[in-house]
């Protein structure tokens, strides 16, 4: 896919993804959202890819879904009457996919099956679908301009993006349901105070920063046990009984130990830096597919 309105930048493994549409604040639209599944669905299985550091060109983050255009702004089809039924039977249908789906919740989907550590380097202002697709990100930093907002409720909407699923998960469902109602915008320190995001940084120095966290997480790494331990833990923690853990735990441990495994106990044993050789595009274990529902 060729990107409009992303820009695919890698160096020495950091892939820097960014939002371009300067011009409109880097306001979403649907194509931002299918050229955003793409990218992350690409970065998964490129080996060439370390780590994904997203951020905005220009002096926004993401303004949020782009109210201008004409017809249903969320590209939705209004004649379709779909019901509960229909999200479990008919998901993956293209009726659904183009005119029922929550396009922002694609993304966040998509986000939350990528196989790379994925960093949100937040510029300025971040509301809407720019807040929550950034709730599927493993950290999210933030500019000292930056504000976040969970803006639905002033245009008569309800929070997307899976975000009902991840915000309360990050800041706790006081904090969650507080943002949510009020439709406050929150700045950088009071974002870092709920625990929302890990830091806040000048401007000139947070997508330095970033891209310098994404290299602390991946220098010296096997890149399929960081993909095994990202999916584990989002996963893991949302199961009802730690022996769903226990299961999934034992097999990537027993897997991992074959290859990757020897080759990090050996180098700690010789004090030298380890040379992983397994690749995500093809040495992820069999156990794998079957327990994401990878096709």
């Amino acid at each position: 896919m060729t990107y409009k309105t992303l820009d695919w930048t890698v160096d020495a493994g950091i892939l820097v993804l960014t939002l371009n549409r300067p011009e409109q604040l880097n306001a979403f639209t649907v194509d931002m959202a299918n050229e955003l599944v793409d990218a992350f669905n690409r970065a998964s299985l490129d080996d060439s890819v370390a780590a994904i550091v997203v951020t905005g060109a220009g002096r926004a983050f993401c303004a949020g879904m782009d109210l201008s255009v004409g017809g249903n702004v969320f590209g939705l089809d209004e004649s379709l009457q779909p019901t509960l039924q229909d999200m479990h039977d008919k998901l993956d249908d293209p009726d659904m996919i183009r005119g029922v789906r929550d396009t922002g919740g694609r993304v966040t989907l998509a986000i939350f099956e990528c196989t790379k550590p994925v960093i949100a380097a937040i510029n300025g202002a971040a509301v809407g679908i720019g807040a929550t697709m950034t709730l599927a990100m493993d950290v999210r930093l933030m500019s000292e301009k930056a504000k976040v907002g969970f803006v639905f409720g002033k245009i008569g909407i309800t929070p997307e993006a899976c975000s009902t699923w991840f915000l309360p998960r990050i800041v706790g469902m006081q904090q969650a349901l507080d943002w949510v109602y009020s439709a406050d915008l929150v700045g950088g320190e009071e974002a870092k105070a709920a625990g929302l995001v890990k830091a806040v940084y000048a401007p000139d120095k947070l997508v330095e920063e970033a891209i310098a966290l994404a290299r602390r997480y991946t220098t010296n790494r096997s890149p399929v046990a960081t993909a095994l331990a990202r999916q584990m833990m989002y996963r893991n923690s949302a199961q009802p009984h730690p022996l769903e853990a226990h299961r999934t735990d034992s097999l990537a441990i027993y897997y991992a130990s074959f290859k990757d495994g020897i080759e990090g106990v050996q180098s700690f044993l010789e004090k030298r830096d380890p040379k992983y050789t397994a690749t995500v595009s093809k040495d992820m274990p069999p156990f794998y597919k079957e327990w994401t529902g990878k096709k």
